[in-house]
């Protein structure tokens, strides 16, 4: 092997120890850790933040990058690992220790402070801690630098390349087709699903959960599954793949959902080449795309007449007194009921992108300092009026009911409804590239969509942008019509439209 790859390669492995053993420790900050542990841990974290600043802006790392990337000798994968750590290094130098290391700390204080705030329903005690925040996502887009929108900053760093601009394109288009299509909807005599709303022992649900998750495959040798306040997926390597839900008694969607959703993420991450650790061939390409996985399994697959044919009957059997009378196509119209509700991981596939709609618009408010965060409650209450038509009862049922805000994670809710639209493009080529595609998971039989998903998706890593990726798997670029096809089909038969 070339000596300056072979070194860039041993660099970057080195790197990643780092920030799979910062992951390890965010991880058991959420599952395992004692309240009491929580200023020592972010005090561990940001020191293992500042040693990875270090080394992705070690000098011989640069110098060694600009060789490689004028060396003629390496393969296109290669060449692509390169392209894609030079642009990290250019990235990462804008930064400096001491910002990179107040920004973790303050992370790590902030989850444990959200994580309080969120079960007593007060925003009060969050806001100083989201302030600081703010601020410094306000300092990392000047550090950056952006073209146009402070925001862009921030969304570069979930979908590449991705602007403001195209964003707001994309939520106009859907505001305008989506409105009519609910109200059509809403029009229609909705379906039942007081059922789903019964009581549902937490530890049967559990195990459920654990049974879902084996049928799509997800490798147990590889991965865990544990409880958390907010579900999450995270990956130290592909060998060791970590899921969390939660379990919601008297809601049975929470659980099924929650397990679905993080499962599809697992399997991208475990999908992904371990010979690769480290490396841009052994990540995955952007948030859009592992958000497709996920809403792949979740929606196109989880919420489908096929699937639950397969799976409805083993829930019966563990909830006979809430589901002896309840057929699997009343199931799938209950699972699939379109109305606007409070929180967004239980939402509705349609009205779901309202949720994140809302979400783009206050970020974007804060980094152009049209608001501040002070004024995030009301604004956030007044959109769910203007977009839902709901009246927000506190704060646990609506701006403190989702972590992201607390790793300081702004730029990530859009790539959810990325991942929508490139799920629906994806899942219509598998179904011609598999014609016995819904047969197969009718029978239980998940796998020939994980290996068309490994084939097509997850072994590439970041060789290829999410664009050229989108584009060699469907034959074109994302196309929100698949989406609004995929929808059409779906709900016009469910609500006789």
């Amino acid at each position: 092997m070339n000596q300056n790859y072979q070194w860039y390669c041993e660099h970057l492995q080195k790197l990643a120890d780092v920030n799979y053993s910062s992951s390890v420790l965010q991880w058991d900050m959420e599952v395992n850790m004692p309240p009491k542990g929580s200023d020592f841990r972010a005090r561990q974290i940001s020191t293992l933040s500042g040693i990875s600043h270090d080394l992705s802006i070690d000098k011989k790392f640069g110098n060694i990058l600009e060789k490689l990337s004028e060396d003629e000798s390496l393969n296109e994968t290669e060449k692509s690992n390169i392209r894609e750590s030079l642009r990290d290094f250019n990235r990462n130098k804008k930064y400096n220790r001491k910002f990179v290391e107040t920004l973790s700390k303050t992370i790590s204080e902030s989850v444990m402070v959200w994580t309080k705030a969120s079960k007593e329903s007060d925003f009060k005690s969050f806001a100083p801690f989201l302030k600081k925040l703010v601020d410094l996502k306000r300092q990392e887009s000047e550090l950056l630098g952006y073209q146009n929108h402070p925001y862009d900053a921030m969304l570069d760093l979930y979908e590449p390349k991705a602007t403001t601009q195209e964003i707001d394109e994309l939520f106009s288009g859907v505001k305008t087709w989506l409105v009519e299509f609910a109200k059509k909807i809403s029009a229609k005599k909705q379906n039942e699903d007081e059922f789903m709303f019964m009581h549902y022992e937490k530890d049967k649900q559990w195990n459920f959960g654990i049974f879902l998750l084996k049928q799509m495959n997800f490798d147990f040798e590889a991965g865990r599954q544990d409880l958390s306040a907010h579900p999450f997926t995270t990956g130290f390597n592909s060998l060791d793949v970590r899921v969390t839900t939660r379990v919601n008694e008297n809601d049975l969607n929470e659980m099924i959902w929650g397990c679905i959703h993080e499962g599809g993420h697992a399997l991208y991450e475990q999908g992904l080449n371990s010979a690769n650790y480290g490396l841009p061939s052994g990540d995955s390409v952007s948030l859009g795309i592992h958000e497709s996985q996920s809403r792949l399994w979740e929606n196109c697959i989880g919420r489908g007449l096929p699937y639950w044919k397969a799976n409805f009957k083993k829930l019966q059997d563990l909830f006979p007194q809430n589901l002896a009378e309840v057929s699997v196509e009343d199931f799938y119209k209950a699972i699939n009921v379109v109305k606007p509700s409070l929180i967004r991981t239980s939402a509705d596939e349609l009205t779901y992108h309202f949720h994140i709609l809302i979400r783009f618009e206050v970020e974007k408010a804060l980094m152009e300092k049209s608001i501040e965060v002070k004024d995030v409650p009301s604004v956030w209450n007044q959109k769910y009026k203007e977009y839902l038509g709901l009246d927000v009862p506190d704060d646990k049922n609506g701006v403190l009911q989702d972590i992201h805000w607390s790793y300081a994670n702004f730029g990530y809710f859009p790539t959810y409804s990325l991942g929508s639209f490139y799920a629906a493009q994806f899942f219509s080529k598998a179904k011609k590239d598999i014609p016995s595609l819904e047969k197969n998971i009718e029978n239980g039989n998940t796998k020939p969509l994980l290996d068309w998903l490994r084939k097509n998706i997850h072994q590439h890593g970041k060789r290829f942008s999410a664009a050229e990726l989108c584009k060699r798997v469907t034959g074109e670029k994302l196309n929100f019509g698949f989406f609004k096809e995929y929808s059409k089909e779906k709900y016009s038969l469910l609500y006789h439209l």
